[in-house]
């Protein structure tokens, strides 16, 4: 993935998240995760991004 297609999953991301109601955003973040999970095709390495992703959220 090209640094531009990083900024369109951002953007994209984050008109979504600006789109649904907060009180759904965390359902919401975990149907995409598990969708995405599914087409990493690995629950190893979906599972170690999960670990990732928590990672440094106090910046």
């Amino acid at each position: 993935m090209t640094p531009a297609d990083v900024e369109t999953v951002y953007e994209t991301l984050a008109l979504q998240l600006d789109a649904v109601d907060a009180e759904k955003r965390e359902l919401f973040l975990a149907k995409l995760a598990l969708l995405l999970a599914h087409d990493v095709g690995d629950a190893g390495h979906a599972c170690l991004r999960i670990h990732e992703a928590a990672e440094d959220l106090d910046v």
